[in-house]
């Protein structure tokens, strides 16, 4: 089904990120999720007032309207963010079902501020353990484990 794109709701998010910055409560961003033209959320970047790398714009908004919402599906919902989102705000969107993803500002403008995003994409399509941060697997017979249990569990909660 179309969106109906409104523009104010991407203004409403550019005037969280420029009040964010100026207050230097957090990074430039803001965000809010919307759902039948209503506003259900908004966030803005609190990293360095929380102390949470994750505690970007888009990941509060997210979270604050799967709370108000009572549910962790936010279909049905759109997300507007003042900057196109990085790769783990990216990820939280696919994750959380948003339907879709109207945003202001690019990652070449956010790179232009400091904010590099391109590297961390860069890294997703390097093996493993060539990244800067290396990983490496280990118990992966033990791990699976897990996967069994939840495939055989009469008690899960498909997502």
């Amino acid at each position: 089904m179309p969106h109906e794109i409104n523009p104010e709701f991407l203004r409403h998010a550019i005037r969280l990120a420029t009040r964010n910055a100026v207050n230097g409560a957090g990074g430039p961003f803001g965000a809010v999720i919307v759902r039948n033209g209503r506003m259900i959320s908004e966030g803005v970047n609190t990293v360095t007032a929380s102390h949470d790398p994750t505690a970007h714009a888009e990941v509060n908004a997210i979270r604050a309207a799967a709370t108000a919402l009572g549910t962790f599906s936010l279909e049905g919902c759109e997300l507007y963010s003042s900057c196109e989102p990085c790769p783990m705000c990216l990820a939280a969107a696919y994750w959380a079902r948003v339907d879709a993803i109207f945003y202001g500002a690019s990652a070449a403008d956010a790179d232009r501020a400091g904010f590099d995003d391109a590297r961390l994409y860069k890294e997703f399509t390097t093996e493993p353990a060539d990244r800067t941060l290396p990983a490496r697997q280990l118990l992966a017979d033990e791990a699976r484990a897990s996967f069994v249990a939840w495939v055989e569990s009469p008690n899960k909660i498909d997502y």
